[in-house]
């Protein structure tokens, strides 16, 4: 895995986290004075992770 890859790699598995655990700890976020709602988060925890998921499988499929 290149290191553009393992980068965006580790910034993607890192937001998914923070998403997750502002949805374990019930963290309100206010942008500008309106709430951001919990759905963010869940989309914020797949869609980072489907892509980190995705740039894993490229390394496995590359190594073969």
């Amino acid at each position: 895995m290149k290191l553009g890859s393992k980068l965006a790699f580790a910034i993607f598995i890192l937001v998914a986290v923070v998403h997750a655990l502002r949805l374990l700890f019930d963290v309100s976020i206010v942008v500008g004075g309106v709430v951001v709602p919990d759905w963010v988060s869940i989309g914020g925890v797949l869609v980072p992770a489907w892509v980190a998921t995705l740039l894993w499988r490229e390394r496995s499929i590359k190594r073969q």
